[in-house]
């Protein structure tokens, strides 16, 4: 087995920060874990991508790190009946950050 490249001994040491900075908030070692798992399968060759994504990385252990951090979570789209079925109907309108869809606001003129 060859040796770990610079940049493989500074993910692994990220990850390593990254648990330690999340031990005592809810949801922070799982958050972690799970979004190292779902890109270990990146290719070697993605330099660009592990890049953005060891800088962004960085960052989150900066603001867990930061006495404002209490828990991590992930903001998500719950997903309707007809999403998880692949049916192709389509949403009622923009998604909001909160999960919810928005309002839209139409004016009449003269008020």
């Amino acid at each position: 087995m060859s040796r770990p490249s610079r940049l493989q001994r500074q993910i692994l040491s990220l990850y390593r920060e990254l648990l330690r900075a999340g031990r005592g908030k809810p949801g922070a070692e799982a958050r972690v874990r799970a979004e190292f798992r779902q890109h270990a399968g990146l290719p070697r060759s993605d330099v660009l991508r592990i890049e953005y994504l060891y800088r962004r990385g960085k960052r989150q252990l900066q603001l867990l790190r930061s006495g404002h951090a209490t828990a991590m979570g992930i903001f998500v789209r719950p997903r309707g009946p007809t999403e998880e079925a692949g049916g192709g109907t389509a949403t009622p309108g923009p998604e909001s950050p909160c999960g919810g869809t928005e309002a839209r606001e139409t004016r009449s003129g003269g008020r």
